[in-house]
C-alpha cells in the first residue's frame, strides 16, 4: 500500500515525556502487528485520546504510537477465519491508541480477537458516535441494572454529564424510564441535557469538593466519570441498598471517603472497565445500545470533524469544552 497520513507521537531515549504529536506519512509496515489491515473510516474524540495527545505518561506506554482508541472501518485484508475483506468492524479499547497503534490514520493493524462486526442498522457514523464513551455508558447502565437498581428504586444520578459518557448515560436512563439527574460544571448546557431527557439538572459545584461522608438520601445509583470528591459525594447521598458505577477519572484517581455508606447503608461501588471488557459483553453491549438509545438524541449530542481536526478537539476536550460526541472522519 501506499504511504498514508497519520498522527504520530514519538519519545526520545531517557526523556520524561514525549514529542508532541505530529503529521507523518507511514505505510502499513510502520503500525503494530495484527492479523486484520482495516481502513479506518470514522474515530471519534474521548477523554483519553485528549490525554494522549497531551503526552501523557500514564496513556501512553509504547512508542512511537498513532493514537485513537475507537476504530470504525472496513476490512481490507486479513488472515483470521473470522473476518474477511468488506466486513464492517467496530473496535474500542484493547490498549489500542495506548500500547498498539491506533485510529487517527488512514489505516490500522488490529488483533482480530478485538473486532466485533458492525451491527446491521447501525451506520459508521453513529457507531463512531457511540465510541468508547457511549459502549462505556452502556456498561455502566448494566452493571446498575445487574444490581438490581430499577426506576421504581429512585433516581439515578450522572455526573460529568454534558461529556461523552455522561450525555449517553442521561439519554439512556431517561429513556429506560429513571428520573435522571445531571451533574454539569456548565449551566449553559441545562436546556440541552433536559432536552437529553434530564429530569433536573445540578450544579458540579455541589459535589466536587470535600464533603460530608454521609449525606442525605438522594438517589438509588450514580454513573460517575470523575472519581475523587465526585465519587465519595455521589456514594454518601446514595439511598440504602443503593450502588454506583465508576468508569472515570475525570477529576482525580483518588477517592477521599470513609467506609460508612458500604457499612450503615449497603451500598455498593461497581467499578465499570471498557478497555478489557470481553467481547460478548461488548456484543451485549451494542445490542443495548441498538435497542434503547434514541438515535435522534445520538444525532443531537454529536458534531462531526476532520481528521486535521483532531489537535484541536483533543485539546479542548481536556479543558471541558467539548459537548456530547466528536464523530472523527478519518477517510
Amino acid at each position: 500500500m501506499d504511504a498514508f497520513k497519520a498522527l504520530w507521537i514519538t519519545k526520545e531515549e531517557g526523556a520524561k515525556k514525549p514529542n508532541p504529536a505530529e503529521w507523518k506519512d507511514i505505510t502499513i509496515d510502520d503500525l503494530s502487528e495484527g492479523d486484520v489491515v482495516v481502513r479506518v473510516t470514522h474515530s471519534t474524540v474521548n477523554y483519553k485520546d485528549g490525554l494522549a495527545m497531551a503526552g501523557n505518561p500514564g496513556v501512553l506506554r509504547k512508542f512511537p504510537m498513532v493514537p485513537g482508541i475507537d476504530v470504525i472501518g472496513e476490512v481490507v485484508s486479513s488472515q483470521s477465519p473470522d473476518f474477511k475483506e468488506g466486513d464492517a468492524i467496530i473496535m474500542n479499547g484493547f490498549g489500542v491508541g495506548e500500547v498498539h497503534t491506533g485510529a487517527y490514520a488512514k489505516y490500522a493493524r488490529l488483533k482480530s480477537e478485538w473486532l466485533i462486526k458492525r451491527p446491521v442498522g447501525l451506520s459508521p457514523a453513529r457507531a463512531a458516535a457511540i465510541g468508547t464513551a457511549g459502549y462505556t455508558a452502556m456498561l455502566c447502565v448494566m452493571a446498575l441494572e445487574r444490581y438490581g437498581i430499577t426506576p421504581s428504586h429512585g433516581p439515578v444520578a450522572v455526573s460529568g454529564a454534558a461529556g461523552g459518557v455522561g450525555s449517553v448515560a442521561v439519554s439512556l436512563l431517561s429513556k429506560l424510564g429513571f428520573h435522571t439527574i445531571a451533574i454539569t460544571g456548565r449551566e449553559s448546557e441545562t436546556e440541552f441535557l433536559k432536552s437529553l431527557g434530564a429530569a433536573e439538572v445540578l450544579p458540579r459545584a455541589e459535589f466536587s469538593e470535600a464533603g460530608r461522608p454521609f449525606g442525605k438520601e438522594r438517589w438509588a445509583g450514580a454513573v460517575d466519570v470523575a472519581g475523587s470528591h465526585t465519587l465519595a459525594n455521589l456514594l454518601a447521598q446514595t439511598k440504602y441498598g443503593g450502588a454506583v458505577a465508576a468508569c472515570g477519572l475525570a477529576q482525580g484517581a483518588d477517592l477521599p471517603t470513609t467506609v460508612m455508606p458500604f457499612i450503615l447503608r449497603g451500598v455498593s461501588l461497581l467499578g465499570v472497565d471498557s478497555v478489557q471488557a470481553p467481547i460478548a459483553l461488548r456484543q451485549e453491549a451494542y445490542d443495548r445500545l441498538l435497542a434503547d438509545l434514541d438515535m435522534d438524541k445520538l444525532d443531537a449530542l454529536s458534531t462531526t470533524c476532520k481528521l486535521d481536526d483532531v489537535p484541536e478537539k483533543t485539546s479542548a476536550i481536556l479543558k471541558g469544552e467539548i459537548r456530547g460526541r466528536v464523530i472523527v472522519e478519518i477517510d
